[in-house]
């Protein structure tokens, strides 16, 4: 199952299993989910995961 990280309305951050999916455009991306460290609903975004690039073979030392 993939998590997805996101950011509460408090600025945690934190990883969910289940982040719902957008029902109306005009909702924009936030969500109701409970935050870990709020213990309450709040609003959440998604936050963008850098993902590790791996040199190509050519380039790394041996």
């Amino acid at each position: 199952m993939e998590r997805t990280v996101v950011r509460c309305a408090e600025g945690h951050v934190f990883s969910t299993a289940s982040f719902p999916m957008q029902q109306a455009e005009r909702l924009g991306p936030g969500r109701l989910v409970r935050c870990p460290r709020c213990a309450r609903l709040r609003s959440a975004v998604p936050v963008p995961v850098p993902v590790p690039v791996q040199a190509p073979a050519s380039v790394r030392q041996r």
